[in-house]
């Protein structure tokens, strides 16, 4: 069975601190959620724990057809601003975005949120666990990373590619 074209992923603009209740709830009514975290170490005085969090602060995504009444069971959602894009009305983020985020972090590759990039050339890896994946190649201290971008959020994130071969798109 295929789903219908209108189908489709949008990022949703959080209150501070909210995209793991705002996932919560969205889960529970049936839609289909996606919250990429990153884990990290924290040190208290008295102890360190990893914890996760947000690899996006302020966003979380949902997969919906916009024009049905799951944009609204969104939109009232405690703790959701609205969703990403011009005069509140949500921009479609590629499938390949949200699956290109998800390998990264389903194969556990260390990776960092970045600033959004307009510039460079676009790459796509070849070979590993990484193979496919295409984004903005940038040099930082002497190290190749790949930037992946959501565009419609103009948020970014940063992975190590040494030793991966490149080729350019």
């Amino acid at each position: 069975m295929t789903e219908p074209a209108e189908v489709r992923w949008y990022a949703i603009r959080s209150r501070s601190r909210a995209e793991k209740e705002i996932t919560r709830q969205l889960d529970k009514q049936g839609i289909e959620t996606f919250l990429p975290l990153a884990t990290e170490m924290r040190v208290w005085s008295d102890r360190r724990k990893q914890v996760q969090l947000p690899l996006f602060p302020g966003y979380t995504f949902a997969r919906i057809d916009y024009s049905s009444s799951s944009r609204m069971q969104v939109l009232r959602a405690r703790g959701v601003v609205g969703f990403v894009g011009v005069n509140g009305a949500g921009i479609p983020i590629p499938d390949e975005q949200i699956r290109d985020i998800r390998t990264v972090l389903g194969n556990n590759v260390p990776c960092t949120d970045h600033s959004y990039l307009k510039v460079g050339q676009r790459v796509r890896v070849r070979g590993g666990s990484l193979n496919g994946l295409e984004g903005i190649l940038v040099g930082q201290k002497g190290a190749r990373n790949l930037i992946i971008s959501v565009e419609p959020i103009q948020r970014s994130l940063s992975i190590c590619i040494e030793g991966y071969q490149v080729e350019a798109v």
